[in-house]
């Protein structure tokens, strides 16, 4: 049931932020300039901000020791991830397959 979720919830986090970028880059090309001015207009939108860059910091050390922990391998994906999509995708995605991992391990521990 877990796995389901953290699934959904990659799917989800692929979707929702995607959605709000093309629509930023819809109206707006790829004005990166614009993008930084917008992203740190307000002091709401920069604690938003420093809150996700800092939340991807501590998932690339979470993902180098959880990925060595489970032996999970393509460590690089989820980071490609999160530089490309973001941290509410490659969490749940990292999740996710952690998740299997784990039942993989436990179903050898069974036979």
């Amino acid at each position: 049931m877990r796995k389901k979720v953290y699934l959904i919830l990659a799917v989800a986090g692929f979707v929702v932020p995607y959605y709000y970028f093309v629509s930023f880059l819809v109206a707006n090309g790829l004005d990166f300039r614009l993008f930084f001015q917008q992203l740190f207009a307000t002091p709401i939108s920069t604690f938003f901000a420093a809150d996700l860059l800092i939340s991807c910091v501590v998932f690339a050390f979470y993902l180098r020791q959880e990925a060595t922990r489970y032996t999970i391998g393509k460590r690089w994906l989820y980071l490609v991830v999160l530089l490309t999509v973001g941290l509410s995708c490659a969490l749940p995605l990292f999740l996710y397959v952690r998740e299997s991992r784990i039942e993989s391990l436990e179903g050898a521990k069974s036979h």
